[in-house]
């Protein structure tokens, strides 16, 4: 069967003219590609999935990244953090915290020796049972001092802290997360001056704290806080050789750009108090909360980086779609390639509508692959409750990348069309 090319109407060639004006040329390959839909939507979907996927997993990763960040600095990225050393057994060390090596005068001593420190406050932790009359809720009993409020940047929402007195004396109080208030007394109910049973010993509740979330893996507002006196002589019931132990010390700087600073006399001075020798390693860990979300940043971006180059993969996929649909257009278009020739155009502008056809079908994929791309990012976003965001960077880098694909996977078939000879072109069927 032979079949019969009708030249598109927009065609105008000059036999005169030695180029064809872009808008025209950009108006054929639209209109050639118009004429074949399925075909050039299935060519440009590499391209559309390959841009969709970069600026989705760039926006999340982003995203994340910026909600975590905001997650510990809202933690307050002025604290450090000091837990005691690892005990060792049979050789084998048992991990950070599990050895009584700091204490509550250790944190006295740092708040009044070193200069950097604004704050200084020393707990004590167990797990343990909370009872209020037939209800009991498993959760964490945290002996705090006075400073805790001021350390931790927290606050309450109903009653009031614990005294100097109540401190001194060890009374029975407590105050408590709001997770354990709601699952005692319900997220309406009020808790304060009731009583509940921790270890068979009475408390008072005097106060609920705000909810703050989670600090890795430990839930901050599933905890119960009595004072640190209370702790140490009832619930746990033993002190280190050396003073009242703690579990760790939290230190809060007075300004953000002095906790190297901060860190450095705190080492100093629990080295001196520990009685170590330059040869031994410190019995205890700082960690600093700055340096956490400056390696949690450079993972994240290094991962999302990673992401997104195995992404572009499939951006190569759809180029080498591109360059076969292309090149199987060169062929089926032969005939008409040779009616273009021989009515005066020239190679240059064959190469040049071949080249339009190509970049048109990866720029339209690449436009519609940034708008999946920032939709998919927005519902993920919505559901997941991390900030929204779209770099301008990664828009144009998407974009561009869907233009180079297409300039490059359309060079050869342009280039094999232009140099088609006319006499054969129009003997092809």
């Amino acid at each position: 069967m032979r079949i019969s090319l009708v030249l598109p109407q927009s065609i105008s060639v000059n036999r005169h003219s030695t180029s064809v004006p872009m808008m025209e040329i950009l108006g054929m390959a639209v209109e050639a590609l118009w004429n074949n839909k399925l075909r050039t939507a299935l060519t440009m979907l590499g391209v559309i999935i390959g841009i969709t996927s970069v600026i989705a997993i760039t926006s999340v990763g982003q995203g994340v990244q910026k909600a975590t960040e905001q997650q510990i600095q809202a933690l307050g990225t002025d604290v450090l953090q000091i837990f005691p050393g690892s005990a060792r057994t049979g050789g084998i060390s048992q991990g950070v915290g599990s050895s009584s090596t700091l204490t509550w005068q250790d944190a006295k001593a740092i708040q009044q020796q070193a200069p950097a420190v604004q704050v200084v406050s020393a707990y004590l932790q167990r797990p343990g049972q909370v009872v209020y009359g037939n209800l009991n809720h498993s959760t964490n009993i945290v002996g705090i001092d006075l400073n805790y409020q001021q350390a931790r940047n927290t606050n309450l929402t109903q009653g009031r802290f614990f005294t100097a007195q109540e401190m001194d004396v060890a009374k029975s109080l407590a105050i408590l997360g709001p997770t354990v208030r709601d699952q005692l007394f319900g997220s309406n109910g009020n808790a304060i001056g009731e009583k509940i049973r921790i270890q068979r010993n009475i408390y008072e509740v005097i106060g609920v704290f705000e909810k703050k979330g989670s600090e890795g893996s430990m839930d901050r507002d599933d905890q119960v806080f009595i004072p640190l006196t209370n702790m140490s002589n009832r619930v746990v019931g033993n002190n280190s050789l050396n003073g009242f132990a703690v579990n760790g010390i939290y230190v809060k700087v007075a300004d953000q750009n002095q906790s190297k600073t901060a860190e450095f006399q705190v080492v100093n001075l629990l080295r001196l108090r520990h009685n170590l020798s330059p040869s031994q390693s410190d019995d205890f860990t700082i960690r600093n909360r700055t340096d956490i979300v400056s390696t949690f940043s450079t993972v994240v971006g290094l991962f999302t980086v990673m992401v997104v180059a195995i992404a572009s993969i499939s951006l190569l996929v759809g180029g080498i779609g591109i360059a076969n649909i292309m090149l199987v257009s060169v062929v089926e278009r032969t005939r008409e390639i040779g009616i273009r020739k021989a009515v005066g155009a020239t190679n240059s502008a064959i190469l040049q509508q071949f080249l339009a056809e190509s970049v048109v079908i990866s720029s339209a994929g690449g436009g519609i692959g940034v708008g999946l791309g920032i939709l998919i990012a927005l519902i993920s976003a919505t559901m997941f409750s991390f900030p929204f965001v779209v770099s301008v960077w990664s828009v144009v880098c998407g974009f561009g990348l869907s233009f180079i694909v297409g300039l490059l996977a359309g060079v050869i078939p342009a280039r094999n069309a232009a140099q088609l000879d006319p006499i054969v072109s129009l003997r092809s069927d």
